[in-house]
């Protein structure tokens, strides 16, 4: 059944209107590569716009829920066990760039646990969701992550550190002991996406280390309800906590994490 609750649907519009700016940010950014002018202050614009929208439809839509942004960070609502947690562009740097991949993250914690997801991505209409026991979806689609049951069959997704990020002599250990036993490794530069395409089972795995919460938080609940498993990338199970996580199908999972303990 591929109905949205009323739930997903004020998730889903949220995104969506945020989508609009960003959308015509993005032509106009396409148009700036050649212009003198700060490209990085205009994404960072570009990020607080999208977050205003989406932290105000959702007000509008559940007052009282608590809201983690990452533009505006923690703000406290009255009602302690409902959270939202908001990315209103991952793959900023793709966006700077012009290259088209890039979502909007929209999940709801409730009592700690993720019960609702959404990732968004404007470009392509590609709108992935997913509410917990109910399954995954994009658009009206049923979602099930990928059968392969080998990592030389697999392709997996990760993410590289870059300036001032990471731990890049740990990052080349688990690159070199997992590239060479796999059909190939991505790096596209959306941790959302990443995950929300494990959902899909276009990847059929994805590890990253030093993310945040609006990172990881949708795209958790996505690759579960599409049949998969998470962890942090050490097996643990605080994924949000430890900003490391783990995601495949229940065959290649501990192939992928045996991998990254032989990193160590």
């Amino acid at each position: 059944m591929s109905t949205q609750s009323a739930l997903l649907k004020v998730m889903s519009d949220a995104a969506r209107k945020a989508a609009r700016g960003l959308n015509r940010d993005f032509g106009e950014l396409a148009e700036l590569q050649v212009a003198r002018k700060a490209p990085a202050d205009f994404v960072s614009a570009a990020d607080m716009k999208a977050e205003q929208v989406i932290f105000e439809a959702l007000t509008k839509a559940r007052p009282g829920y608590g809201f983690l942004g990452e533009e505006r960070g923690m703000v406290e609502g009255s009602d302690k066990t409902h959270r939202w947690i908001v990315d209103p562009l991952d793959g900023t740097t793709n966006f700077l760039h012009a290259i088209p991949h890039f979502a909007i993250n929209i999940a709801l914690e409730r009592e700690g646990a993720i019960v609702a997801a959404v990732t968004y991505n404007p470009v392509t209409n590609e709108l992935f969701w997913a509410e917990k026991g109910k399954g995954c979806f994009v658009n009206d689609k049923r979602l099930r992550v990928a059968a392969r049951k080998h990592m030389d069959e697999a392709v997996l997704a990760t993410g590289i550190p870059f300036l001032g990020h990471g731990q890049h002599a740990k990052f080349l250990k688990e690159l070199h002991q997992i590239s060479q036993r796999v059909a190939g490794v991505r790096r596209f530069g959306s941790a959302a996406l990443d995950l929300a395409w494990v959902a899909a089972g276009r990847y059929d795995g994805y590890w990253e280390r030093d993310l945040k919460p609006w990172d990881l938080a949708a795209g958790l609940l996505l690759v579960t309800e599409a049949g998969g498993k998470v962890t942090d990338a050490d097996g643990g199970s605080d994924i949000l906590a430890s900003g490391s996580i783990v995601a495949s199908n229940l065959e290649l999972h501990p192939q992928i994490a045996s991998r990254l303990a032989a990193a160590k």
